[in-house]
C-alpha cells in the first residue's frame, strides 16, 4: 500500500517520500502532486497494484530504500535523495 493525495492528481510538480511504516501499518510511500497539504484527509491510501493506473510516474521509484525523497516534473525534471 501506498499513500496518494489524489485530489492533487495532474499538477506538477510530483513529490514521493518513502520512510519506514509505523509498526502495525502498511504504508511506506506518501505520493503528491503540486502543493503540499498538512490535512488530515490530504493522503488516501491505494494499493501499489492500481498505482500504475493512478500516478504510473512514480511507479519506478517504489524500490528506493527508505528516507528516500524526490521530486519530479512532466518536463523531465528530476531531483532524488535520502533523508537520514
Amino acid at each position: 500500500m501506498v499513500a496518494v493525495a489524489l485530489s492533487t492528481l495532474g499538477r506538477m510538480p510530483i513529490s514521493g517520500v518513502g520512510q519506514a511504516a509505523p509498526e502495525g501499518g502498511n504504508i511506506s510511500w506518501f505520493f503528491h502532486c503540486g502543493e503540499y497539504c498538512d490535512a488530515t484527509d490530504f493522503y488516501q491510501p491505494v494499493h501499489t497494484a492500481h498505482l500504475c493506473e493512478v500516478l504510473p510516474a512514480v511507479v519506478k521509484y517504489l524500490r528506493l530504500p527508505v528516507g528516500t525523497r524526490f521530486i519530479i516534473d512532466d518536463q523531465g525534471y528530476e531531483d532524488v535523495w535520502r533523508v537520514e
